[in-house]
């Protein structure tokens, strides 16, 4: 969405295409501690920004069997489902400019089982439609994590098929695509279209170019991939393996079997080049391979996005570092020009101006509005750290911010928060690396604290919890379940008072966190160095005046880098570290053993302390930490707590927190998905940016003036 918001403003002849989700990801409702997830029929009462468009309308084939013959391959006996496009206007901000984002809606064609042999069961072939019609029914929730269902690999064909098509109708009628008697010519196809790949999730658009280029424009195979290959850029978004998809063979040759070909010529081809290149080296052959050997033959997807795309991007420089040196280090090694950094940005127009309206103003007043399109301005703040009253102001703002936050929390949840305590913040998709176990072991940490001594001095919190497990990720929901539980304790417990409070925000969502990030002051972005690709969350907050607690991993470390790493918490293992650790072995015992406050926590939740009515209730989480924690919870856990200490210690200084906040903000510039979206114009779509205003539609224009003054559309 910030993507698509920069592009329009920066007048990018651009479109957004995916799929029509019926019902998108679920509505969370917390019972008794436990997520429960409802289906989200977000359409029940209508769409007014959508339009459908018929007329446009697309078939997209599945199953069916390959013919080979001397005219070429083609593929029969498939079935068809019909691509139906809704278009949804993306304006620019101020600046006339209105692009589209165009998504498929999966229609059963009108003789759907009813052109075969058929018995005359009208009904029967009436009701199953819903089969072809179910490829757009359901948005799959997981994070970071592949499940490799048919449905899926359906659903990421659909979009493909139907988005190609459309690419190259458009093609075809524009002036470039001029026609000679006999077909089209693709030579300029690179030069007028670029495609971006959001992942591997669309990488079946490698092979289903190469076979609309080879199978029906009849272009030779060399000339073909040529084209493909300019055409693509593929930006990775995780080195989680578990998170990489690898098709089965099976499933494919079942499903898309001209697909199945082609990736196997693509992969001939390639291996043959590396043989050329490194004779002998069979174990880099079969490292490198599109096609994993042993057990089920699988096909990897990330290779394949590689190998067919002219550029490779990671979204933050540690993570492209990471993509190169380890997860694709033999592709690397190839070609390293392919390889680039794309530092993730936000839009300032949802994040700042929409969400966060009193400091967008403040920040208005005192440098001017032309920050909203060029946020690099926002460096000009730096002039006014010393500013008593600038520095009121901003505390002010973000102190209406919370009142007005813990009144929508108390309508909505009945649940009374202290808008004087410190709101200590951790929301995103509830994962073990994300280490929201970490948190609540710091929680813990505090209860006992508190009631230790409860007459010591101690800093009050508010700490909010909030994002969604996937419905199959059991320890993600049992994370869930032990939050409340503490939560259960702490908010009852007469000897703590109003010092900590513990909220787990239920349903966590954009809208949800346009309310809950301007409020927020402690922004918490604890994962495992080496783990979280960028983050964007961390960004949004920096942008709306929280400071950050967390490790060297994402984004983090270029926001340490832009405002020093003295006005960030910067706490636990660096990627180095934690390489290191795996070279020794980690061992979580030793940990516990050497620190009393995390035996004491641990040994709380093995107990049953926070859950009475049934002590074994957290084993499986126990069991899990100190024997397979991939994330390595114990090892940050004493970094942790000392940093979160110093957080409490600033935050009695009201002002000296005030001003390392300003100093936030004046960094936060290169955030922008603006300079993000101007970085993957120039070095990877080779479009120019237009600043252009086109005129409103109420005043007279040269017709001459050409709408968009840029040769590629992406």
């Amino acid at each position: 969405a910030c993507f698509l918001d920069s592009m329009a403003t920066l007048g990018l002849a651009a479109y957004g295409y995916g799929i029509r989700y019926e019902y998108g990801i679920f509505n969370q409702k917390i019972r008794d501690g436990w997520q429960v997830e409802e289906a989200d029929d977000w359409l029940r009462h209508g769409n007014p920004w959508e339009k459908a468009r018929p007329e446009y309308m697309l078939p997209v084939h599945f199953y069916g069997r390959v013919e080979h013959s001397a005219s070429g391959a083609k593929w029969i006996d498939t079935q068809v489902v019909l691509a139906l496009p809704y278009d949804t206007p993306v304006p620019g901000y101020m600046n006339n400019t209105v692009n589209t984002m165009r998504l498929w809606s999966a229609r059963a064609p009108n003789d759907f089982n009813l052109r075969d042999f058929n018995v005359g069961d009208y009904i029967q072939a009436v009701l199953d439609r819903n089969l072809a019609e179910n490829i757009s029914r359901v948005l799959y929730p997981n994070d970071n994590f592949f499940e490799g269902k048919e449905l899926r690999l359906k659903q990421e064909y659909f979009v493909v098929a139907a988005t190609l098509q459309d690419i190259i109708r458009r093609f075809k009628a524009s002036k470039f695509g001029s026609t000679d008697s006999v077909r089209t010519v693709f030579d300029s196809f690179p030069d007028q279209v670029a495609i971006q790949l959001n992942d591997t999730h669309p990488a079946m658009a490698i092979p289903e170019l190469m076979r609309i280029f080879v199978d029906i424009e009849k272009l030779p195979w060399d000339k073909a991939w040529d084209i493909t290959k300019r055409t693509f850029a593929y930006t990775n978004h995780t080195v989680l393996p578990e998170a990489l998809e690898r098709w089965p063979v099976d499933l494919v040759e079942k499903l898309l079997p001209r697909h199945l070909q082609i990736i196997y010529e693509i992969n001939q081809r390639h291996l043959d080049h590396i043989a050329s290149l490194f004779p002998n080296d069979v174990d880099r052959l079969r490292r490198m391979s599109l096609i994993e050997e042993g057990g089920t033959k699988r096909i990897n997807m990330a290779h394949l996005c590689i190998v067919g795309s002219h550029a490779v991007n990671g979204v933050a420089k540690i993570h492209s570092e990471i993509v190169k040196t380890q997860v694709f280090e033999d592709f690397a090694a190839l070609e390293p020009e392919k390889f680039q950094n794309k530092t993730n940005g936000i839009t300032p127009r949802r994040w700042l101006l929409l969400c966060n309206p009193g400091l967008a103003e403040l920040i208005a007043e005192k440098i001017g509005e032309d920050y909203v399109r060029d946020l690099s301005q926002l460096t000009k703040l730096h002039e006014f750290v010393d500013d008593d009253l600038f520095i009121r102001e901003v505390a002010k703002v973000k102190q209406e911010n919370k009142v007005k936050f813990a009144l929508y929390l108390e309508k909505e949840y009945k649940v009374k928060i202290n808008p004087s305590s410190m709101f200590d913040v951790h929301v995103k998709r509830i994962h073990e690396y994300k280490r929201q176990l970490m948190n609540c072991l710091h929680i813990i940490t505090m209860y006992n604290r508190i009631r230790r001594d409860p007459a010591k001095l101690f800093v009050p919190r508010t700490v909010i919890i909030g994002g969604k497990a996937a419905p199959g990720y059991h320890m993600a929901k049992m994370i869930i379940k032990l939050i409340n539980a503490v939560a259960q304790v702490v908010n009852n417990d007469p000897m703590v008072g109003n010092k900590l409070k513990v909220i787990f925000l239920e349903n966590y969502r954009v809208s949800l966190a346009e309310k809950v990030i301007p409020a927020t002051d402690l922004s918490e972005q604890i994962s495992t160095a080496g783990t979280e690709a960028s983050g964007t969350g961390n960004m949004k907050f920096m942008l709306n005046g929280a400071l950050t607690i967390g490790t060297m991993d994402g984004a983090n470390v270029e926001m340490a880098e832009e405002a020093g790493e003295e006005n960030l918490f910067i706490f636990g293992m660096r990627v180095e570290d934690v390489t290191e650790l795996d070279r020794k072995g980690y061992n979580a015992q030793l940990y516990y053993d050497r620190l009393p406050e995390l035996k004491q926590a641990v040994d709380q939740i093995r107990s049953g302390f926070f859950s009475p009515k049934d002590p074994n209730l957290f084993n499986d989480v126990v069991n899990m930490l100190f024997h397979h924690d991939r994330f390595k919870v114990f090892a940050d856990y004493e970094a942790y707590v000392k940093c979160q200490e110093k957080v409490s210690e600033l935050y009695l200084n009201s002002k000296a927190w005030t001003k390392m906040v300003i100093r936030n903000i004046a960094a936060a510039g290169k955030f922008s998905s603006d300079r993000t979206i101007k970085e993957y114009a120039r070095d990877i779509w080779h479009v120019e940016p237009s600043d252009l205003k086109i005129p409103p539609p109420n005043e007279p224009r040269d017709a001459g003036q050409d709408k968009t003054p840029n040769g590629t559309a992406a």
